[in-house]
């Protein structure tokens, strides 16, 4: 939306964390757009400091002047607002209409499905001044300067935001390094009720989800998030073309055992963060002695799967089933506990 609107001319302010410390709504790296007519994009964290943010982008717009401040949520606003969060924020407030290259260089990047980074440098002295740059992955090696290659790695590998602080003579730069990285690929074969319920919840958790079904009536927007790519056909020879990568996500949810085992046989031994299958304890059972004793998979390979698929919370309907499946994914993406439901 930055660049497009960069691109587009019309007036707005960027508001970037660019540190947090203690306790606080939003970490590094969080934004949030403001416009002149009073709409905004994105979030800092939502009240009182947003509320400053907001107020302060009016000014930075009409000034065409970058703005810092540093907010502490232990203070009073005026009107007797008290934050209670207790921690403190520094707020970037710069009008962006200069970096929409930048933002356009990022957003391009995303849409491929290519990693990088991006760089928002602040000079506090003499004057403010703000520049922005987007590194990809395979450019890092070619940045000079401070904060240098092997930093930028780092925060790439951490996918979490650093603020870099350089000091030279009567200069003073801060400079924010925001990994960007490709939202998680969901790939969900089967687009009956489980996998419409999956769907959505992943969507909300920062998926980029993609359907798989033979039934191509089934395969429609108005039973799917908005976003959601679709591929029409044989879910198993779907699963063979599809380029899976270290950041695939596959849940399995046909509506039947045989192409279950299909769709299964199509992806076990490729590359993915992770494999899940539908299925009750005694169908998955069977269905590891039928895999190994036939040779499609060692044990090993079938014990990645994580069948029956989802979280053990005793979940009955269809949403809950969801719910268990895309808690059990979060666990996997963020390295928490996905404990495994075990097979007979």
């Amino acid at each position: 939306m930055i660049a497009e609107r960069g691109q587009a001319g019309g007036p707005c302010a960027l508001a970037l964390v660019l540190a947090a410390h203690g306790s606080t709504p939003c970490k590094a790296g969080a934004k949030a757009a403001f416009f002149p007519d009073g709409a905004m994009i994105g979030t800092i964290g939502g009240g009182a400091v947003e509320a400053r943010a907001a107020r302060t982008a009016l000014e930075a717009i009409r000034a065409a002047q970058p703005v810092l401040f540093d907010f502490d949520l232990q203070g009073e606003e005026p009107g007797g607002v008290r934050p209670i969060c207790g921690g403190t924020m520094r707020v970037l407030v710069d009008p962006a209409a200069d970096h929409h290259e930048a933002y356009a260089a990022a957003a391009g990047a995303a849409n491929r499905r290519q990693r990088g980074v991006l760089l928002t440098a602040v000079e506090t002295s003499p004057a403010i001044r703000v520049s922005a740059e987007f590194v990809a992955e395979d450019r890092i090696g070619h940045v000079a300067g401070f904060p240098g290659a092997e930093a930028l790695r780092a925060v790439l590998q951490k996918d979490q935001a650093a603020l870099f602080f350089e000091e030279a003579a009567a200069r003073r730069r801060e400079i924010l390094v925001e990994p960007l990285v490709p939202k998680p690929l969901l790939l969900i074969a089967g687009a009956g009720h489980v996998g419409q319920a999956v769907a959505w919840q992943a969507d909300l958790v920062g998926f980029e989800v993609v359907v798989l079904d033979d039934r191509s009536e089934f395969l429609s927007l108005d039973r799917f998030p908005e976003g959601t790519a679709f591929r029409a056909g044989l879910m198993d020879e779907s699963i063979r073309s599809f380029p899976l990568a270290d950041d695939t996500y596959i849940v399995i949810a046909t509506r039947g055992h045989a192409m279950d085992a299909q769709v299964l046989a199509a992806c076990l031994d490729r590359p993915a963060a992770y494999v899940g299958m539908i299925g009750s304890r005694r169908k998955v059972a069977q269905m590891r002695r039928d895999f190994i004793e036939s040779g499609r998979a060692t044990a090993s390979a079938f014990d990645r799967v994580h069948a029956p698929i989802g979280l053990d919370i005793g979940a009955a309907t269809v949403p809950e089933i969801a719910a268990s499946i895309v808690a059990q994914l979060i666990a996997v993406r963020r390295g928490g506990r996905a404990a495994r439901q075990h097979a007979e």
